[in-house]
């Protein structure tokens, strides 16, 4: 049976939609292929890793037949990529094989049958849904992804809380050493009060797919799933139990010592500062005195960078010290001239936040140097 009948990057973009998330290594087999429905002109492409659910589809041709059959998502990616642009590309399903044909070209690979492949059931009631522009969704995301943990014992924190709650939605991402906030507002909304931990894995991969434009994204979530439809992608998540941390408490307030410094100026020294940390030990010393900061850095070897800038400070002096790499994080992250810091002394955690911006914020622990 004619599959598949379209050029090269007709099929590829579809297929690379949804193959982000398909695991090389894994127990089932069968969850490193994608399923291919077919129902006349149309095709559907699904992938899963049981977890994440994504699943598109496009208008390729081929004759008007029905069926469903999985392949190989990493071979099919591969082959295509390496055709050369230009003949039609046709993929026919025949004998457990698929064999994929342009030009001159001609590859067969193994298929598994469709009712094997084990699909992700979605949720019959949601508890909430709303919209966003796709480029908002993906400014929060953006501006806190970096802060969640990678392979904590603490499960819920390799996510990121999504919190809504009236006209407001809330993203906010920890490790334990730093935590960032940010909000928007979802114009004539009531939602109701929930909050979900989203995976880390599902947050990269809508980094991934979400456009830059203002086309809307629905998401529905519920107690155990989430859900995010944009453009032809339906993307299923579930989602990590647990409890995330009191993040209202986290966040200091009252401070008296504020900074305010240009975000690149501040990024550059210690981006030539940091050169001279360890691996192991990434701490970079912070000397604030009334317009001016030192930032400092040594290692074992008893080398040492120590770079001067001008900040906008008139109080007393001040030396703390912080992880370079959770304030690099944070200042690539942002897209502002300058950025806000306000202290307590050398033991309490800075609050970094944007003049004249009260939706995001970022709290960042000190350390010991």
């Amino acid at each position: 049976m004619q599959f598949i009948k379209a050029s090269r990057d007709a099929i590829l973009k579809p297929l690379s939609t949804v193959a982000g998330i398909v695991e090389r290594r894994h127990t089932l087999p069968i969850l490193a292929n994608v399923l291919l429905r077919k129902e006349a002109e149309n095709v559907s492409f699904l992938a899963t890793d049981v977890e994440i659910q994504i699943e598109t589809s496009a208008a390729l041709g081929g004759a008007k037949e029905s069926g469903a059959t999985t392949v190989s998502a990493r071979k099919l990616i591969d082959i295509l990529r390496a055709l050369p642009e230009g003949p039609e590309v046709s993929i026919s399903i025949a004998n457990k094989k698929a064999t994929i044909t342009a030009g001159k070209s001609r590859f067969a690979l193994q298929t598994l049958g469709a009712e094997e492949f084990p699909t992700v059931a979605v949720n019959e009631r949601f508890s909430a849904s709303f919209t966003l522009p796709q480029n908002q969704l993906k400014h929060l995301f953006q501006m806190v992804h970096f802060a969640m943990a990678q392979q904590d014992i603490r499960y819920y924190l390799n996510g990121l809380l999504l919190v809504t709650e009236g006209d407001q939605v809330r993203v906010v991402a920890t490790d334990g050493h730093r935590l960032a906030f940010c909000q928007a507002s979802v114009a004539g909304a009531e939602l109701a009060k929930n909050e979900v931990i989203i995976p880390r894995k599902t947050v990269l991969e809508l980094q991934r797919l979400l456009s830059d434009g203002d086309e809307t994204v629905m998401i529905d979530v519920s107690a155990n799933q989430v859900r995010f439809r944009f453009g032809d992608v339906e993307m299923l998540s579930k989602l990590v139990e647990g409890k995330f941390p009191d993040y209202q408490r986290v966040i200091p307030s009252g401070y008296t010592k504020r900074m305010t410094v240009g975000r690149e100026v501040f990024a550059a020294s210690l981006g030539r500062a940091s050169i001279l940390t360890s691996d192991k030990f990434r701490g970079v010393r912070l000397t604030l005195a009334p317009g001016a900061l030192k930032i400092q850095t040594s290692n074992a070897e008893q080398e040492e960078a120590v770079e001067e800038i001008e900040v906008d400070y008139a109080g007393e002096a001040l030396e703390i010290g912080f992880n370079v790499g959770y304030l690099q994080d944070v200042l690539g992250n942002l897209r502002t001239e300058s950025v806000q810091v306000d202290l307590g002394d050398s033991n309490s955690s800075a609050l970094l936040t944007v003049p004249g911006d009260e939706s995001f914020r970022y709290v960042v622990m000190p350390m010991r140097i």
